[in-house]
């Protein structure tokens, strides 16, 4: 028996596919049309910062030229490290327009899992931080052998206090770049193509060792306008990034989607509750996407009830079980309109099927929605059959969302997209007759906390480290705020 396969209709609930790819094909083409679009209207706040869409271009010029002068070419890896703000978006958009590759590192690393990634992947330039939440990260790196990285640049240091060397900070790398001229930069952006790579996202793995994800420009584009499309995000919308860059989420739910809709976004560096809510309420903000975690800690805050929440319209959940009370809370307390609950990974660059604006409650928070507009979802046997609706087998997905493959690794890529093109998940669920998506296990062993995948082999991996561990073995056990947290069993 056939098995039910969902793809998206393109019917008027579902949104369509825009094509993104055609219409601007590269990210630098769609930040030029963006500035040019969207001119003097406001683009992004963050805190006393306001730039205009017109503002905003003139400094990702800015950035580009300063690429450009320390020699970056097509292909070249840079890597961000660092938490949401004006500048992390910049750094984005420059290095793109420089034809270099993004490379972004979870803020939460140490200096071993950022040396890791800056070493396989040879960046050539590291954009962070220094002395955020505390953290170090340029003193992080030192010992570490890293012989391809040939600059760090500081977006943020604390006020007095002098950069470590050999580091220097974004002005003065800003100012690098004076010299060189808007036909090398123009020249450089027009010579991108669709098929160019855009970024390159390390996730996690059962083995403990991350492997790159490897996305290009125009499937990133379509992917994104498609999953804006579906949303109903517009240009009116004020965006309020808590999902961090660093995550396939945060930048391309994020950044790409803001970017593609044209609106305005406000990065928010930490999740910290009365701060989002005063944002909520003084920006008017009408876009905020989460784990649902998120919006059951802003409903539990006691000062909940002097929020004015008004402007809020849409909201994005996921990556973890949605009570159904939530999503009717989130309606009813919160007052978005529209709630949706999606599924997606990296390696589909971050979207493969998604909730529509008229489900019902129950449909959201029980299902993961049908596939996106031009993409294919289904279930499949270990056989590699399809299987009954209802009935569990791995979810596998295909269309121009599934990555170029893994970097420098052909025997993974081999290994998790088939002949067919079908991306294997190595996540089991069931769908119905119409096509909707119900994640019921992992076949993969992994476990999620507050959105974020976590790997047992990677922590123990890490805590085996220790001098003091001789055996560990790691589980996720059931929280009732963050989803699921780590338990670990240790024999000393």
């Amino acid at each position: 028996m056939t098995g039910p396969v969902a793809a998206g209709s393109g019917d008027l609930d579902d949104g369509d596919d825009p094509r993104a790819d055609l219409r601007w094909g590269t990210i630098p083409a769609a930040v030029a049309d963006a500035v040019e679009r969207g001119g003097d209207r406001e683009a992004l706040v963050d805190g006393e910062l306001r730039w205009t869409w017109r503002e905003l271009g003139r400094h990702v010029d800015q950035a580009t030229a300063a690429y450009l002068a320390a020699g970056i070419e097509p292909g070249d890896r840079v890597a961000i490290w660092a938490p949401n703000g004006a500048e992390w978006v910049v750094a984005l958009f420059g290095l793109h327009a420089a034809g270099a590759v993004l490379v972004p590192l979870n803020t939460r690393y140490k200096g071993a899992e950022a040396a890791d990634i800056l070493a396989r992947s040879r960046a050539r330039i590291l954009v962070t931080v220094d002395g955020f939440l505390g953290h170090r990260y340029v003193g992080m790196l030192a010992g570490h052998e890293l012989p391809h990285l040939e600059k760090i640049v500081v977006l943020r240091g604390e006020p007095g206090v002098e950069l470590p060397a050999p580091a220097e900070s974004w002005e003065t790398f800003l100012e690098t770049g004076s010299g060189t001229g808007a036909d090398a930069v123009a020249g450089r952006r027009s010579s991108l193509g669709p098929d160019s790579t855009a970024d390159l996202l390390f996730t996690s793995g059962t083995t403990g060792r991350p492997k790159g994800v490897i996305c290009a420009h125009g499937q990133t584009l379509r992917t994104v306008a498609t999953w804006a499309n579906v949303v109903g995000l517009a240009d009116t919308d004020r965006y309020l990034a808590v999902n961090p860059f660093f995550h396939s989420f945060g930048y391309k739910a994020g950044i790409l989607a803001w970017l593609v809709t044209g609106g305005t976004l406000l990065p928010v560096p930490v999740f910290d509750v009365p701060e989002v809510m005063r944002l909520i309420a003084t920006e008017r903000v009408t876009m905020l996407p989460g784990p649902p975690t998120l919006y059951q800690t802003i409903l539990n805050h006691p000062d909940r009830s002097h929020l004015d929440s008004s402007s809020l319209r849409l909201a994005v959940t996921g990556a973890a079980s949605v009570p159904v009370t939530l999503v009717e809370q989130m309606r009813d307390d919160l007052g978005f309109d529209t709630v949706i609950t999606a599924y997606g990974l990296t390696e589909a660059c971050g979207f493969a099927t998604m909730c529509r604006r008229s489900d019902d409650a129950v449909t959201i928070a029980t299902t993961s929605g049908r596939a996106m507009p031009g993409i294919e979802a289904r279930i499949m046997s270990d056989e590699g059959g399809d299987v009954g609706a209802g009935v569990p087998g791995e979810v596998v997905v295909r269309g121009y969302n599934v990555m170029a493959g893994y970097f420098e690794d052909p025997s993974a890529t081999a290994e998790t997209i088939d002949a067919e093109g079908w991306l294997h998940t190595g996540d089991i669920g069931v769908m119905d007759e119409q096509g909707y998506l119900k994640i019921t296990d992992r076949k993969k062993d992994l476990f999620i906390v507050g959105g974020f995948n976590a790997y047992p082999a990677e922590i123990e991996n890490l805590m085996l480290a220790h001098q003091s561990i001789a055996q560990v073995a790691v589980i996720g056990i059931p929280d009732e705020r963050m989803g699921e947290v780590g338990m670990a069993f240790v024999v000393l």
